[in-house]
């Protein structure tokens, strides 16, 4: 079964979307890794990063996104035609191996949600709310991804910033997650964050289905040369009083213009700038992933 990596940090712009696309990209196009990438992020950061606008607003149209799959758990239809088949991607970028499941900026609707949380919770006596939610939770991710994890070695999924339904669910339903940061107080504060809400969530589910999940580690991501300066440095030094040199990537990713132009061209540097700093530093991230994960 694929192995399922969540990337995800309470705050936004610390990188995530790069990380999730760059990793992937080279486990496929270096490494000979199937990959699929799943788009949580109503930001569509990944699917602009991976596709062009106008072939996304052509699927977009025919309602193979995402939302699809999301409203065949929410609300299932017995007369839907179409399966995660029909909506993944394959081969992003020209890159054999390399597949998406493409997002939306609108992905599912809270109140419909609720509502629907809430009658079960009457069919079934269930007086504690949280219990049916929970179970929600635990499962909406996880039946999206179950019918196509066999085909896979990788599913990587590039959750919103905060602490949503669907990060929540995605979480739930990885082997492993990524900490994109960069060396500020501020990226600090979100793992920091993270981590505690992560600790909820294992405890939410500790009694009926645990949790197998583990941090993969902190990734330092597009990181200006000031790294180590003596600013940066007290921030790094923090974090290594927090977390054990395992949870965290001796790989680092520079400060690199090719990486912002990348995103102009939709297409991941490594792909686009594969000799600059940082696509060469995102290809070695990735073989201290599969060393990791060796190990």
């Amino acid at each position: 079964m694929a192995i399922v990596i969540s990337t995800v940090n309470m705050k936004g712009g610390v990188g995530k979307t790069t990380l999730t696309v760059n990793l992937a990209t080279s486990l496929a196009r270096y490494y000979q890794k199937k990959v699929l990438v799943l788009d949580l992020d109503s930001q569509i950061s990944a699917t602009l990063s991976l596709f062009q606008p106008h072939e996304f607003a052509k699927i977009r149209k025919k309602n193979r996104t995402l939302t699809y799959l999301l409203g065949e758990v929410i609300e299932p239809n017995p007369h839907s035609k179409l399966t995660i088949g029909d909506i993944i991607i394959s081969s992003v970028c020209q890159v054999q191996g390399l597949d998406l499941i493409p997002g939306d900026i609108e992905l599912y609707d809270e109140y419909i949600i609720s509502k629907k949380l809430h009658q079960q919770a009457l069919e079934q006596q269930e007086f504690d709310f949280q219990v049916i939610w929970d179970k929600f939770e635990r499962v909406l991710i996880k039946k999206i991804i179950e019918p196509v994890s066999d085909s896979y070695d990788f599913i990587i999924m590039d959750c919103s910033p905060g602490y949503n339904l669907l990060t929540r669910s995605a979480i739930a339903a990885s082997n492993y997650y990524l900490l994109p940061a960069r060396p500020e107080p501020l990226s600090i504060v979100g793992i920091q964050l993270l981590q505690r809400r992560i600790e909820k969530l294992r405890e939410s589910h500790r009694n009926s289905d645990p949790l197998n999940l583990e941090l993969l580690g902190i990734v330092f991501i597009l990181s200006s040369g000031g790294l180590f300066s003596r600013y940066y440095a007290q921030v790094m030094k923090r974090v290594e009083e927090d977390f054990t040199s395992d949870e965290r990537f001796k790989t680092t990713i520079p400060m690199d213009v090719n990486v912002a132009k990348a995103v102009d061209m939709f297409m991941p540097v490594v792909l686009c700038a594969p000799t600059s700093s940082g696509a060469k530093e995102f290809i070695r991230l990735t073989q201290e992933l599969l060393s990791k994960l060796a190990r």
